[in-house]
């Protein structure tokens, strides 16, 4: 196999679809103890939702954030399986607890429950303190944080996902997202509102980070033993006690992907591989970096998996 700077980047929420891992699971018959595990740490049924819906009850944020989880765990465990590994890992929101698995900062059983404490907690608080987000396009970074910033005295708004050079998603309460949304337009950006359960990323999730950092505490935390950049910091971090600080945080920080993309870049990444359902990162991706710059896959089922193993032969 010719030496390729691999990075392996994993989706969050937004990238579920009833039947997702199917293949996997069948194609690596030893995957299915990661859904076995989710199972018995959430005490219900998960992979019956993942597997046959419905899809409404799999979305729900305290089902969905482990079930993801699996699906990229499970994915993952297929390509290390077929001998890739990446020198760098990162994923979006939600896909940071497969990233850290995949450096090795955590073991499988582990990030799965993070992602389900982490989900019961942010059902809880979406519950308490509603919110909507709303993603706009056709604009930079500083326009929109310069509209985010007219907003503050309605109540809770904030920048969420910083995705791609013109494609920003911000986060709050109804009223000063309303004013947002139609400032955005105003001043000649496209604005989708998008179909979730809370708005986060923001303070409305901000009593879920001390809870969250104290149940860190009884996980086990290891430096990773690759690279991994973080959506809080857009840095990479070898100390396990600020890698929890980082993950706590992560529940109020936006997620700062652009400039993770572009560092990843500058370390010479060649080949960019989205490790889960879907292809939502991929065509973030492919938004930031220059054209032809690197090859961008996803692997989700035996079908991209083989694509994706006779590319790089």
């Amino acid at each position: 196999m010719p030496s390729k700077k691999i990075a392996f980047i994993f989706p969050g929420q937004g990238s579920q679809s009833v039947g997702m891992g199917k293949e996997i699971l069948n194609g690596f018959p030893e995957t299915k103890m990661i859904f076995r595990q989710m199972d018995g740490i959430c005490g219900r049924n998960i992979s019956k939702l993942c597997l046959e819906g419905p899809l409404e009850e799999l979305t729900l944020t305290d089902n969905l954030q482990p079930a993801i989880t699996a699906v990229n765990l499970a994915c993952l465990s297929a390509l290390k399986t077929s001998g890739v590994s990446p020198v760098v890992s990162a994923g979006h929101s939600l896909g940071e607890y497969a990233a850290l698995a995949s450096c090795g900062a955590v073991s499988t059983i582990d990030a799965l429950r993070l992602t389900m404490k982490r989900g019961e907690l942010m059902h809880r608080e979406a519950q308490k303190n509603p919110g909507i987000m709303a993603a706009i396009m056709g604009m930079d970074i500083d326009k929109v944080s310069d509209i985010v910033g007219q907003c503050t005295s309605k109540g809770v708004i904030a920048v969420a996902n910083h995705n791609t050079a013109q494609q920003i998603v911000i986060t709050g309460e109804n009223e000063p997202m309303s004013q947002a949304m139609e400032l955005a337009k105003q001043n000649g950006g496209k604005v989708i509102q998008l179909k979730v359960s809370g708005a986060w990323h923001c303070d409305l999730m901000k009593n879920a980070v001390d809870e969250f950092r104290a149940f860190m505490d009884d996980v086990q935390f290891m430096p990773p033993r690759t690279a991994m950049f973080f959506n809080a910091t857009a840095e990479t971090e070898k100390d396990p006690e600020k890698i929890k600080d980082t993950m706590a945080r992560q529940l109020i920080s936006p997620v700062r992907w652009y400039e993770i993309v572009l560092k990843m870049m500058d370390q010479g990444i060649d080949t960019f591989v989205e490790v889960g359902p879907k292809k939502v990162l991929s065509g973030l991706v492919s938004k930031i970096i220059p054209e032809g710059s690197a090859q961008i896959f996803n692997v989700e089922d035996m079908k991209s998996l083989e694509g994706f193993l006779n590319a790089i032969k």
